[in-house]
């Protein structure tokens, strides 16, 4: 589902205590993200940080909001207030805004005029692929194609999120370097015996590379039940195609940008 915000108000500056370089984060903050679950984001808010950027996320009815977590009244983090009838309540004075960002309330002058200033940076949002995703200062969607998530012969799984004391760029390394399973998650679904990583191609289409091979590596933890249907050698055989595809395409688009 996409949520549309075209009178919303983007700034470019940098957050407070920003810990990238300025031209990184202009660069980096162009691009889509996800920030949550999906089914996390209801009509409680939700606090989560992006480039640096505090954000509150919630639902309004069946639209998704994501917004600078901080009410310009007195800097209060909305995140700690709440929902009510479709609005986000600030927690310190009750300001209220609509899921544009507009200020409808002020309960201490009920009967004053509300400055058209009084808005909150409101950022586009997108629900796909079961996560909400959001850009600071993109102007055009750019949420990577993935159509194995509608595919029936797939099961949609998303992990838990988790921190990791790395770059992006050495993260997206990690997945793609499946040859490491057999060394460093012996514990988790690695297996020793089974280091033979299959030859593949890699092709250019546009603006992705596309890769594609079939890895007889366990898509299962060690001691988990399983869930799919057994194959007839025994193992249980994934197709790595989508994710070296997503990654690729994100890898590729960065280094010729």
């Amino acid at each position: 589902m996409i949520t549309s915000n075209a009178n919303r108000n983007v700034t470019s500056e940098l957050p407070r205590g920003c810990t990238f370089t300025a031209e990184d984060w202009h660069v980096l903050s162009q691009y889509w993200y996800p920030v949550a679950q999906a089914t996390e984001v209801t009509d409680k808010p939700l606090a989560a940080q992006l480039l640096d950027v505090k954000l509150v996320l919630y639902r309004s009815n069946d639209q998704v909001v994501v917004a600078k977590d901080l009410c310009f009244h007195r800097g209060a983090p909305l995140s700690k207030g709440w929902v009510e009838n479709g609005e986000i309540v600030c927690p310190y004075h009750g300001f209220r805004y609509n899921c544009e960002g507009k200020c409808t309330a002020v309960p201490a002058h009920p009967s004053s005029k509300i400055s058209p200033k009084l808005k909150l940076i409101v950022y586009p949002a997108v629900e796909r692929y079961g996560l909400i995703w959001t850009t600071l200062a993109g102007t055009e969607e750019q949420i990577p194609s993935f159509p194995g998530w509608d595919d029936p012969d797939y099961i949609n799984i998303l992990p838990p999120n988790f921190d990791i004391a790395g770059s992006s760029g050495r993260q997206m390394e990690g997945f793609l370097d499946v040859s490491h399973f057999a060394y460093v998650h012996t514990e988790t679904f690695g297996d020793r015996n089974n280091t033979e990583v299959p030859q593949y191609k890699v092709k250019r289409e546009g603006n992705e590379l596309l890769a594609e091979y079939w890895s007889t590596v366990s898509n299962y933890g060690k001691g988990q039940d399983l869930v799919a249907p057994k194959v007839s050698n025994g193992c249980a055989s994934f197709e790595c195609s989508h994710l070296l595809r997503l990654l690729l395409r994100y890898i590729f688009q960065e280094t010729t940008s």
